[in-house]
């Protein structure tokens, strides 16, 4: 248990516990009192399909009894790979209703993801959207059950494309109802996934407390009630709209979860016409993207009253020209997946809404800004973010190393984030300390790249740094010194990453060689050299 979940000392928890914070319910709960204070209300809409809060728990129970029949019991591990479809929420409420706890893969994951999940958590089944036409995920789990030996079960939204008796419909688990709940609130409820700085993503392991306090505590400050209509455009799965205040959120203040198949303007357009979205998170790229196509466009945006950014800076400049654009309330969203999140209030003025990244959700959270040493800086001094609080881990999933290293001796998270703090507590992201790219929200680890690339025979040696973009934020560059004996091409070394089943993101966006990396003092490979070099390359092209 230790491995599995870091648990908060006693004296945080009995404290988070007379705030009220931890109200020892599970993540079902929420959402079943919904539906029995509102049945009738309107919970989702996915294209033509329309679901009232009672048809949704009533599935969701058929599903949990489903599951349970195919043999998956309390405590097991199930990786959930879904497109943005009903059915991922659907399935993530039955699997939780009885203690399965799903590793929330997203739809870019390929084999490399996903048969670390599967290795690492000892997952026990997949599910996967088998109607997806843009991707073959029917292949990827056939691949994954030849050769990961717990995964005994695949489970497919749609037709079954092998007679393998180990796949198995979704549709066919709909069995008789199962209202009973096999769930702990101080348990794991499922996992989300780190960007890392080393390699695979590490399992996040959210327990229903601290989880569902983030969730109502976002609700509160965003204004969510039963007159939100939340488009989500973003992958369901990710942290951020899925519960920042997110579709938790929505379900459990009884609005309505409007389910965009893609983030093209063109498609989220129609759908906030039609359906009269009033709510929607969106990341940096997508914003300037929705900024362009809405000058020209003659859609009616009207109902429209917030729109988030977040997962990557928003510049000021930015910032104020989406609010001309849409004419409606911006809110910046600067939050991880381990815990911490920052909201700029709707209610601040107009200078913290653009400049700033916001500020924590409780009173209860602790945000340090310190220097290497540790010590805090001076307020409005430059320093590494470190936090904890009642809804931010203690540690990884089993991984001590990577807890070694992630939190310090007294349990602050450790968030890679270099900040500026303001006098009146707002976060000013000025970089990071982590050796990670942040491409557009998609977090990648410089060593995972780095390490595949070195598998090619003419790869002498490699590195993957962060440049500047105004569209994704940050975009990745692989700096290649090759083999003496052996030359290669950009085009050949994408192909070969392609090659080793990883998720698209993460192929480098621009390939250059030198003859030599440069090298710090201590012998190690120096990056911010490097970043200088092509920046300016970059900019002269």
């Amino acid at each position: 248990m230790q491995n599995e979940l870091t648990l908060w000392p006693d004296n945080l928890v009995q404290q988070y516990r007379d705030h009220g914070y931890w109200q020892d319910k599970t993540l079902c709960d929420y959402l079943f009192e919904r539906a029995r204070e509102q049945p009738e209300n309107l919970a989702m809409i996915c294209g033509e399909r329309r679901y009232t809060y009672a048809e949704m728990v009533d599935i969701i129970h058929r599903f949990s009894a489903g599951f349970t029949k195919l043999g998956l019991q309390a405590g097991d591990n199930v990786v959930l790979q879904m497109t943005n479809v009903a059915e991922f929420y659907l399935c993530f409420f039955a699997l939780v209703q009885k203690g399965i706890r799903p590793i929330m893969a997203l739809p870019a994951h390929r084999y490399s993801e996903i048969a670390y999940f599967c290795q690492h958590a000892n997952a026990k089944a997949y599910i996967i959207d088998g109607t997806c036409s843009t991707f073959n995920y029917q292949a990827l789990a056939h691949d994954i059950l030849e050769n990961n030996a717990s995964v005994s079960r695949v489970i497919v939204k749609g037709d079954l494309h092998y007679t393998d008796s180990r796949f198995t419909s979704l549709a066919e688990c709909l069995a008789d109802t199962d209202v009973t709940q096999d769930a702990n609130p101080c348990d794991i409820a499922f996992f989300q996934l780190s960007g890392g700085t080393t390699g695979a993503p590490k399992l996040i392991p959210r327990t229903h407390n601290d989880y569902a306090y983030s969730v109502i505590g976002s609700n509160a400050l965003c204004d969510v009630d039963e007159e939100t209509r939340f488009l989500c455009v973003l992958p369901v799965a990710h942290n951020y709209p899925f519960s920042s205040p997110g579709a938790l959120g929505v379900f459990w203040a009884g609005g309505c979860v409007i389910i965009g198949a893609d983030t093209q303007p063109q498609t989220a357009f129609r759908l906030i016409e039609q359906h009269k979205a009033n709510f929607v998170p969106l990341v940096p790229p997508l914003a300037l993207l929705w900024m362009d196509f809405a000058k020209t466009q003659p859609y009616d945006l009207s109902s429209l009253k917030v729109i988030q950014v977040g997962g990557a800076k928003f510049s000021e400049n930015a910032a104020k020209r989406l609010l001309n654009v849409f004419n409606c309330q911006l809110q910046q969203v600067f939050g991880m997946a381990e815990g911490l999140v920052n909201y700029t209030r709707l209610d601040d003025p107009i200078e913290v809404i653009t400049q700033t990244q916001g500020r924590p959700i409780s009173k209860l959270d602790q945000v340090r800004v310190v220097n290497e040493a540790g010590e805090d800086v001076a307020q409005g001094e430059e320093g590494f973010l470190i936090t904890q609080g009642p809804y931010t881990i203690r540690g990884y999933y089993n991984a001590p190393q990577h807890n070694a290293r992630s939190f310090t001796p007294e349990g602050f998270y450790r968030t890679g984030d270099i900040v500026r703090q303001t006098e009146q507590g707002n976060i000013i992201v000025t970089g990071r300390d982590k050796d990670q790219i942040n491409r557009g929200g998609e977090k990648i680890a410089a060593e995972e790249i780095e390490n595949q690339l070195l598998r090619h025979d003419a790869v002498h040696d490699a590195a993957l740094i962060a440049i500047a973009d105004d569209y994704l934020g940050e975009h990745s560059c692989a700096v290649i010194v090759m083999s003496s004996t052996q030359s290669i091409r950009p085009i050949e070394l994408k192909r070969f990453l392609r090659q080793q089943s990883l998720a698209e993101f993460k192929i480098p966006d621009q390939i250059q060689f030198i003859d030599e990396l440069p090298k710090t003092p201590v012998g190690k490979i120096d990056k911010k050299k490097l970043r200088t070099l092509f920046s300016k390359i970059t900019a002269s092209v």
